[in-house]
C-alpha cells in the first residue's frame, strides 16, 4: 500500500473512520463530506491509484459493485441509490486510490454536476 495514501492509512487503521463494511477485499466507510444522507466510500484494500489500472482480468470493479450493493441493502437504501467512480482531475477525482462512492437517502438529480 501507498504510504502517502489517505485510504491506505484508513484501510491500515492509522486514521480513523466510521467502518461500514469489511472484508478481505474492500473496505466501506462513511465520507468525511457527505453530498447525500448515505455517502460511503467503498474501496479496495490494494492500492490502485484510478480506475485506469484496473485491467480486464481483474474483477475489483465487479466486487466493489456487489459490495456496494450489500452495503445499500445494510443501509435500507430501498428507493434507490447512486454508484460514482470520479477518475482524473477532470473527473473529480481528489484521493488517488481507486474508490466508489455510493449515494442514497433522497432524490438524485440529472445530470450530477
Amino acid at each position: 500500500m501507498a504510504d502517502h495514501c489517505t485510504f491506505c492509512k484508513i484501510i491500515n487503521r492509522e486514521i480513523p473512520s466510521k467502518i461500514i463494511y469489511e472484508d478481505d477485499l474492500v473496505l466501506a466507510f462513511d465520507d468525511i463530506k457527505p453530498a447525500a444522507p448515505a455517502h460511503v466510500l467503498i474501496v479496495p484494500k490494494v492500492h490502485l491509484d484510478s480506475v485506469d489500472e484496473v485491467s480486464a482480468q481483474d474483477p475489483i470493479v465487479a466486487v466493489l459493485v456487489n459490495r456496494a450493493s450489500h452495503v445499500a441493502k445494510q443501509l435500507g437504501l430501498r428507493e434507490g441509490y447512486r454508484l460514482v467512480i470520479n477518475n482524473g482531475d477532470n473527473g473529480g477525482q481528489t484521493v488517488y486510490h481507486l474508490h466508489l462512492h455510493l449515494l442514497g437517502g433522497r432524490f438524485m438529480t440529472w445530470p450530477p454536476g
